[in-house]
């Protein structure tokens, strides 16, 4: 008997979509998107494997059934049936030859093509800390935008395309990551809305004894002693050989006989055992509480007196030739400090341009230590970034020039123009453009000043979140694809504008690049002329 040989073949170089080891995916959903790609040609060759073993049982069941008729009739008549030479002749054989070349299929292993393609891919994987990254950032959405678990957890969110929603053993796994944080509030969180999927009949791997023993710990580490009691007792109803609640409950009883033992009324215990103690959020500093309120669009609101002082008009740069002919729409987003975005003053070609220049060079965004003056990461600045030059395309030279003509300030002593691809609730906290008194160095080695402006292109509309808010003033600017805004860091004479900290918002729903240009003062003297006032 012959057997087909299977072949099937896997285009490695599908796999491979980019060329560079893990880089923090969870930082950019810009190179996230690649994951995708190979997420879908690993089920390609995993159907292949599939298709494979299902090919191979099917060799095996055809034989099967063959030898089961044939020997069903030789046993009935064994002399008779060997009595024809044929028939002797396809036994010999049979047994020689064809049996043999069974076992070889049976134990031939279908999965090496799938493993290879696995152990290739896997090195460009994301790690641990891209899952951790990506369930903090669902963390901080859920505080930010004053999200309740259930919500999240059925996807229930402004704007979607795609919904998802997580399972038990997904929120179990969020209030995991919380717990080796220490942070006790969203473990409980968590760890509820896992517990209560459960009890609504969700059929999940996730353990109710497991979701007890983290819950009833979190509970306890926020002072709550009767709920971790109450749920230490149930999960002794699962387990009641369960060593560390077991352990737990002696302790939590020991504390109890102490709190008595205070001289507390058997009043004041009871009370204290049957009340609801509402756990809070950490109170975070009164610029965190305002910035998470302009993100959701909940700021202040400014007199009907201040919003007549603002206008959209068509710009011409202060007369430039370029725009006479062809001003450009400008409008006021505030006042104090003064705001402006431009519209329609990028294409939506030229946007594609910038972010396939920028996005083979995404890197996770830096931030400048105030101390040492080096570049680090930080967990407050959440994107990937590049900068491009203006002599790598003439769409950026453009870009570069369109600026100057329209701010009036000099371009050749700016920085590149740097894109950023925001991540999973991909934000920047509060922050100064500007190097403050007690940073002389911060810009020591480009050697053109402190930054006086800041430009920035919003290349991309965003569904839900994403804003840039000035905590101090309370203004918040939506992203627009296509615009820019504009504001000065510094007053003419210098000094530093301190109602110019800004920040960018935890994008919610969508995916956010935007581009900026930050101007230095070197080139600025008579574009700019300082004035006798700090303050003007």
């Amino acid at each position: 008997m012959a057997f087909n040989k299977m072949w099937y073949t896997i285009a490695l170089g599908l796999l491979l979509p980019f060329s560079y080891a893990h880089t923090d995916f969870f930082t950019s959903i810009g190179h996230m998107t690649d994951l995708i790609n190979t997420e879908k040609d690993l089920v390609v060759s995993l159907k292949d494997y599939i298709k494979a073993e299902e090919s191979k049982l099917e060799q095996i069941k055809k034989w099967a059934e063959k030898l089961d008729q044939l020997t069903d009739t030789a046993t009935k008549d064994p002399e008779g049936f060997l009595g024809h030479p044929v028939n002797a002749f396809k036994l010999m054989k049979r047994l020689n030859t064809e049996w043999g070349e069974l076992e070889s299929l049976v134990l031939k292993d279908m999965s090496d093509g799938f493993i290879s393609n696995m152990t290739i891919q896997r090195q460009f994987f994301p790690n641990d800390e891209d899952q951790t990254g990506a369930a903090k950032a669902l963390l901080r959405l859920q505080d930010t935008y004053n999200l309740d678990t259930d919500t999240l957890s059925r996807g229930n969110l402004p704007g979607v395309k795609h919904k998802s929603f997580l399972t038990a053993e997904d929120c179990f796994e969020l209030g995991k990551i919380a717990y080796t944080e220490a942070d006790y509030y969203h473990t409980e969180l968590w760890m509820e809305q896992a517990l209560k999927q459960l009890d609504e009949g969700e059929v999940s791997s996730a353990d109710k004894a497991y979701i007890l023993d983290y819950l009833s710990y979190a509970v306890y580490q926020q002072g709550d002693l009767g709920k971790a009691m109450m749920l230490t007792k149930r999960l002794l109803e699962l387990d009641p050989e369960h060593q560390r609640a077991n352990g737990n409950m002696k302790y939590f009883e020991y504390i109890m006989a102490k709190e008595k033992e205070a001289n507390k009324s058997s009043t004041d215990s009871e009370d204290q055992m049957e009340k609801e103690t509402e756990v809070k959020k950490k109170d975070y500093l009164p610029e965190r509480r305002k910035y998470e309120m302009l993100c959701r669009g909940e700021g202040l609101k400014m007199t009907p007196r201040r919003q007549k002082r603002l206008f959209c008009r068509y710009y011409d740069g202060n007369r430039n030739p370029r725009y006479i002919l062809g001003p450009v729409k400008q409008e006021d987003e505030w006042d104090k400090p003064r705001i402006v975005r431009f519209l329609d003053i990028i294409s939506d070609e030229e946007i594609e341009t910038v972010k396939e220049l920028a996005k083979p060079r995404l890197r996770r965004a830096t931030i400048s230590n105030p101390i040492t003056g080096a570049l680090e990461t930080a967990h407050y600045r959440i994107s990937k970034s590049a900068w491009l030059s203006g002599y790598e395309s003439p769409v950026v030279s453009r870009i570069n020039t369109r600026i100057q003509d329209l701010t009036g300030l000099d371009v050749s002593t700016a920085e590149e123009l740097q894109v950023a691809n925001y991540g999973v609730g991909g934000q920047y906290e509060p922050h100064f453009d500007f190097a403050r008194a007690n940073e002389p160095d911060a810009f020591k080695e480009l050697g053109t000043g402190n930054r006086i402006a800041t430009w920035l292109f919003y290349m991309s509309d965003v569904s839900a979140g994403g804003a840039t808010v000035f905590p101090e003033v309370g203004a918040s600017v939506w992203p627009k694809k296509g615009t820019a805004v504009f504001w000065y860091n510094l007053f003419p004479s210098g000094e530093g504008d301190y109602s110019t900290r800004h920040a960018a918002c935890p994008v919610l729903v969508g995916n956010k690049w935007v581009s900026n240009k930050w101007l230095h003062e070197r080139g600025q003297e008579f574009r700019r002329p300082c004035t006798l006032s700090e303050l003007e």
